[in-house]
């Protein structure tokens, strides 16, 4: 297939140089002033992966978009939506999108498939892919499995059948809705793992992530979705990777945060808690944890207050409503 990668931060690079590694024609395309593509257009390399010269490396979105049967859309998830009417200014009637990306809208509460379909006409096909792993890990030939889900069963089989391989195993999405909501929410439970590893408080991950995972599968559920898909790989089967990995940026932003210490990395958990939090009170849902780590990135409580409030809260509330 002709793939092109949009954007070419760590996922999208890793996600470039796999499917070059698995057979595919693959174009990379990236900003022409952003150092991370300045460093693979100059020397074929990052700090992680060394790039084949079958890799086309470019900064003309025209051509990257026109040649791609399908775009892999990796880019910050509150940059979508200024970015997409970019993309839509070409033909792309036929063409295919894959999110690879974790967010919802901060102005909006929006899902970022849903913000897509704002700008595509209606043949043009969406789905997303979520999941636990990093480039880090991957790139050393550690596998793991991913998630693919999209509204469209004919492109979950197709994306499925072509991405497959001994180092990414992937699972078919039943849930758009719990897919998009449980991958973005890990951010901000990661977010809150940080703080406790920051405060000496890491044994209290365990009830972090029972609680988180049930407060999200609440949720879904009143968004529409599927109250279990909270508990697969798309939300509690990260965790792993979100809420203990030396790589996870969110966990690293918010033990820093709480050590009064700058993160100068992305964090996409910081703006999902805000959106979550707008969700919770559009939805009637209690949000304990979002609520709580929303309260201290924006300095309205103290990291030690606000975690010792959440975690005395009643044990009948918590696992029972």
């Amino acid at each position: 297939m002709n793939i092109s990668l949009l954007g070419c931060g760590r996922w999208g690079s890793f996600i470039g140089w796999y499917l070059d590694k698995i057979g595919h024609n693959v174009t990379i395309w990236g900003l022409s002033d952003a150092p991370q593509f300045i460093e693979i257009r100059d020397t074929r390399k990052n700090n992680m992966l060394t790039f084949r010269e079958s890799i086309n490396v470019t900064d003309d979105l025209e051509k990257a978009v026109t040649t791609a049967d399908v775009m892999i859309i990796s880019i910050s998830s509150q940059a979508l939506r200024s970015f997409m009417p970019k993309v839509a200014a070409f033909d792309i009637k036929d063409k295919k999108i894959v999110l690879c990306m974790k967010g919802i809208e901060i102005s909006t509460g929006k899902r970022l498939t849903q913000i897509v379909e704002e700008f595509i006409p209606e043949e043009t096909q969406v789905a997303v892919w979520v999941g636990p792993g990093h480039p880090q890990d991957f790139s050393k030939g550690i596998p793991n499995c991913m998630v693919i889900d999209s509204r469209h069963e004919d492109l979950k089989s197709l994306l499925i059948n072509e991405f497959s391989s001994e180092l990414i195993r992937f699972y078919f999405g039943n849930d758009l809705i719990g897919t998009e909501i449980g991958a973005a929410s890990k951010n901000t439970v990661g977010i809150a793992a940080g703080m406790l590893d920051g405060l000496n408080l890491s044994s209290l991950k365990g009830a972090l992530m029972s609680r988180g995972t049930r407060e999200i599968a609440r949720l879904i559920k009143a968004m529409g979705g599927k109250e279990l898909s909270a508990y697969g790989l798309c939300h509690l089967g990260d965790y792993e990777a979100t809420l203990f990995s030396q790589y996870s940026h969110n966990r690293r932003f918010g033990e820093m945060f709480v050590k009064g210490e700058k993160f100068s990395l992305l964090a996409e958990g910081v703006d999902t808690t805000k959106a979550l939090v707008l969700l919770g009170e559009r939805y009637n849902v209690d949000l304990p944890i979002c609520n709580t780590v929303n309260s201290v990135i924006s300095g309205e409580k103290t990291p030690e207050n606000a975690l010792s409030e959440l975690f005395l809260r009643s044990v009948k509330t918590e696992f029972y409503d």
